[in-house]
């Protein structure tokens, strides 16, 4: 971009034209020619700097304007074709590609995850349920969530981008979420409001060079940014959060970026086994060290966790287990794909993911969060989900999740779960769809004698089952704008039949099968709203 500025750039031109513009005796009252020349040489090299930092902002915001029509032009194509754009949600929140693009932009902007429903049983009370209700989901075993989500749960995410003279960028975040199951107006008794993100991100540094050129760098309390997710059983593929400091986007070589990070999350309020102080309350902060890497469509992760003095846990009630087997360290690995078509089949996408991980890797989906694992657990996890249009009204997207664990809270004990769901759209008219879907979870657990403390302090131990779980769910759906799975809001209505085998109710004495009134064949009804901007 050619500068503004028509002043001569060589000093002896400057000079003349200062000589032919100003009497001898102004020149001789104020300064020397020469000081004039140098402060008037300073000025346009101030000027040029200016004129080549708006040029680069405008370069930056052209390229981010492109980027966004390109994806409005992906998802508006689902109306008229069978292909369908997709923005990743990351488990009941924000999609994350608005979260990705919300730096592009200066001052205060505002984002919102929020969803509300009633869930009624055919005995007009509400009825138990959640992505997790299955005993499969005390080890991550989701089913599907359409028509299965009884509670108000709401993120607002609050953002202030900066842009700076020199041409570097800073984001600070704060995200505010509460969640509850009561039907009620005032729920301040039953509220969980909490800060989850509190973190300050500095982009376009102009001293990072080479390889550090497209790198930032970010403190705080955050999310990851390359966490990413199976919305429609409200699990999360990879959950890495907590309280720490990381770099993004190191290019390596043309084709390899690679990110690391160093996360906190606490242990807490745990007992001690110790002779002198039996009862002994403390706490430990599990570490991890994450080395992120991207090959195009690839994504490789190695973690690694360290939580000093964890294996001082006493886990009781463990039904005789002893606390001396808890894990003090871990590593976690994932191999991820993320296409951009439906399985080469066809327009869409896809993501597939392997996980494995040891000791405290053996949570595989929230990384780092689980302080009672065994020091021998051995966890691996498979994901994979897709959407497409299987005709120009109607949209598909599958998922498989299956996960196997052995040895996780006591030597012996097995958790092997596979959950297959697939959502169903057909569009009929500009504002309305039906939408159906069907879940089906096979589950194998043996605790080994692994138990808990009930509400009342009491032991329980859970007991081995084996089994299937099934539900089916059709829901009438009202929204502004149909086409896409990723189109918010919605309103929907829905009635959903869900059935599991019996020996399923032995798992626990107070989970959801099993208690009264809900032992089988059960009917749900309800109503939902969904919404994020």
């Amino acid at each position: 971009m050619p500068s503004p500025y028509r002043f001569p750039r060589h000093p002896l031109a400057v000079a003349v034209a200062l000589a032919l513009a100003l009497p001898t005796s102004a020149l001789a009252a104020d300064s020397s020619i020469e000081e004039r020349l140098a402060e008037l040489e300073a000025r346009i090299a101030a000027s040029e700097r200016r004129a080549s930092q708006a040029e680069q902002r405008a370069a930056r915001a052209e390229a981010a304007l492109e980027k966004q029509q390109d994806s409005q032009q992906l998802v508006q194509g689902g109306n008229t074709s069978q292909g369908a754009g997709e923005e990743e949600l990351s488990a009941g929140s924000i999609p994350s590609q608005v979260r990705e693009e919300e730096g592009e932009g200066e001052g205060l902007s505002m984002s919102v995850y929020a969803r509300s429903g009633l869930l009624i049983g055919s005995d007009r009370k509400s009825a138990p349920g959640g992505p997790y209700l299955t005993p499969g989901g005390r080890s991550g075993g989701a089913v599907g969530r359409l028509g299965n989500e009884p509670d108000t749960y709401i993120e607002t995410v609050f953002d202030y981008n900066q842009r700076f003279e020199n041409g570097a960028h800073s984001l600070y975040r704060i995200m505010l979420a509460d969640g509850t199951t009561t039907s009620n107006d005032w729920t301040a008794d039953e509220s969980d409001l909490n800060v989850r993100q509190a973190f300050v991100e500095f982009s376009d540094l102009p001293s990072f060079t080479g390889a550090f050129e497209n790198a930032s760098v970010w403190a705080g309390k955050r999310f990851d940014r390359d966490n990413f997710d199976i919305h429609w059983l409200d699990s999360d593929v990879i959950f890495l959060a907590g309280t720490g400091a990381g770099i993004y986007d190191i290019s390596v070589t043309d084709g390899w970026d690679t990110s690391f990070s160093l996360y906190g999350r606490s242990f807490s309020d745990y007992a001690v086994v110790t002779d002198e102080q039996p009862g002994l309350q403390d706490d430990t902060d599990n570490l991890i060290l994450t080395s992120n890497n991207r090959f195009g469509p690839w994504q490789w992760m190695i973690s690694g966790m360290s939580a000093n003095d964890n294996d001082e846990r006493d886990n009781d009630p463990r039904n005789g287990i002893p606390g001396d087997n808890v894990a003090e360290n871990g590593v976690h690995i994932m191999a991820a794909y993320h296409g951009d078509s439906f399985f080469g089949m066809g327009e869409g996408t896809f993501k597939a993911a392997l996980m494995y991980g040891h000791g405290l890797g053996g949570e595989v989906k929230a990384l780092g969060s689980d302080g009672n694992l065994n020091e021998d657990a051995n966890t691996a996890r498979l994901a994979v989900y897709g959407t497409t249009y299987l005709a120009p009204k109607w949209r598909i997207a599958p998922a498989l999740l299956a996960q196997t664990s052995r040895d996780r809270y006591a030597d012996g004990d097995r958790y092997d779960w596979v959950t297959l769901s697939a959502r169903l759209a057909n569009e009929l008219n500009e504002n309305f769809e039906m939408q159906y879907e069907a879940s089906y979870q096979w589950m194998d657990l043996d605790p080994a004698g692994y138990g808990y403390e009930d509400s009342d302090g009491n032991p329980q131990v859970f007991e081995s089952v084996n089994g299937g779980y099934t539900r089916l769910t059709i829901a009438p759906t009202f929204k502004p704008q149909v086409g896409d799975f990723w189109n918010r809001p919605e309103i929907r209505l829905f009635a959903t039949w869900s059935d599991w085998d019996e020996d399923l109710n032995n798992f626990s004495n107070d989970d959801a099968l099993g208690s009264d009134g809900f032992t089988g064949s059960e009917w749900t009804f309800g109503t939902q709203m969904e919404v994020w901007f």
